[in-house]
């Protein structure tokens, strides 16, 4: 027996699209897109008074599920929501403790302004206005940069997951970054530096800062079993990280944030392993600086017997007046301190390692033992962090006159050629 024919605007059977009309005249259309969480099919419903413009919604859902640009049903996230989200739940745990802090600090700019924006909804032009805006306020290239890449990552893992289905921010165009040449310090600011250093505390902490380049966070993590005055040698093995605080009162102090109470929480480990195995390195150190913390071990010694039993004994290598590990925030305040001190122009604590890093490419260091040394795990880092100084360019022009002049003008042991 012929199968009859379904006639025009019933329901189409086994999931497909379908276009029907219902008792009151109305058009519904039906489309099957993939499968829910429960395992239910995922069946899309648009609707019109106008058949042509239901079809039209069909032929773009099916468009979206054939590209695979179907969102998933449910909650409609907002900006700000989706963000704030993927920050306290998901960014935790792919995310080093560094990483997470500029996250946070960039999901400040998009929640104020993009945040209430429904996430489907935002585009590439909301995102560029936002860096506009940004820089307007007075941030830098480099901030507005920053919440380029934050916004991008987030809706990234959005689009993973189904909850949006094309990101905006790979299309949105973020603001140039003019990056800033780090000016190594000089031979003669280094001398200052350490002649200033050695006039207060803890002036070996400087003098390692900027000999081995090591990390803020490496060098406030070391501790007196990571010497080895025999063999010479210091290990990096943990970092402290920058603390992160929670209120210890329930906000009862009335601060805003939790670093301002007075009963507050460090929510961080105290210490923590270098996020790849070349920060975790031993590194040899040069007489003069194996001085230097034989000196310091004795000043530590004295300021032991003096704080008696308020001197807590944690092993750390530079402490305060008490033996407690140095703060953060206070020793860039020593490092500026310092600077001014000593005469030297201002900079960072991390031009510190970039001076370390020029010194190794002075001396001539082969890339690989130069990573090793500053703890790189990519040799490209050497090209960020060495810096061709004059003393470089002049001694790359004193071998090539060597090679090319000198070498020309030593005689020959062979014979000239005799003519026909």
């Amino acid at each position: 027996m012929p199968r009859k024919k379904r006639p025009e605007g019933t329901r189409a059977p086994n999931g497909a699209s379908s276009i029907y009309q219902d008792k009151n005249g109305k058009w519904h259309g039906r489309v099957t897109v993939g499968v829910r969480d429960d395992g239910r099919s995922d069946r899309r419903h648009v609707e019109s008074w106008d058949r042509k413009v239901v079809t039209k919604k069909v032929r773009e859902l099916e468009r979206a599920r054939d590209e695979g640009n179907i969102t998933k049903p449910g909650e409609k996230w907002t900006v700000e929501q989706w963000v704030e989200h993927w920050l306290h739940n998901i960014a935790t745990s792919t995310t080093g403790d560094g990483g997470w802090d500029a996250y946070f600090y960039a999901t400040k700019h998009i929640r104020k302004h993009v945040g209430a924006h429904k996430l489907p909804n935002l585009l590439p032009d909301h995102l560029e206005a936002m860096y506009r805006k940004m820089q307007k306020a007075g941030a830098s290239s480099a901030t507005a940069h920053q919440a380029h890449r934050t916004i991008r990552t987030a809706l990234n893992e959005a689009v993973k997951r189904g909850y949006l289905a094309k990101n905006p921010a790979v299309v949105a165009k973020a603001p140039k970054v003019e990056e800033k040449e780090v000016e190594p310090f000089t031979r003669e600011e280094v001398t200052q530096l350490f002649k200033t250093a050695r006039e207060g505390r803890n002036a070996c902490r400087w003098i390692i800062a900027i000999a081995l380049g090591l990390r803020q966070g490496e060098v406030l993590g070391l501790r007196w079993t990571d010497v080895d005055f025999q063999e010479g040698t210091l290990t990096v093995d943990v970092q402290r990280p920058r603390p992160k605080w929670k209120h210890g009162c329930d906000g009862a102090c009335g601060h805003k944030h939790g670093g301002h109470c007075p009963q507050r929480i460090n929510t961080r480990s105290e210490t923590k392993r270098p996020k790849s195995r070349a920060g975790r390195r031993p590194i040899g150190l040069p007489h003069p600086v194996l001085e230097e913390l034989k000196q310091h071990a004795t000043e530590q010694t004295a300021e032991r017997e003096a704080a008696g039993e308020l001197w807590s004994d944690a092993g750390w290598l530079f402490t305060n007046e008490t033996g407690k590990p140095l703060n953060y925030r206070t020793d860039l305040a020593r490092w500026k301190q310092l600077l001014s001190d000593a005469g030297v122009r201002d900079a960072r604590l991390h031009d510190a390692r970039h001076t370390a890093a020029t010194v190794l490419l002075e001396l001539g260091i082969p890339d690989r033992t130069a990573m090793e040394i500053m703890g790189w795990s990519n040799v490209a880092l050497t090209q960020r962090y060495q810096h061709v100084t004059g003393h470089v360019l002049g001694t790359v022009a004193e071998k090539l006159g060597d090679h090319l002049w000198k070498a020309s003008e030593k005689p020959s042991d062979e014979p000239p050629e005799k003519g026909n």
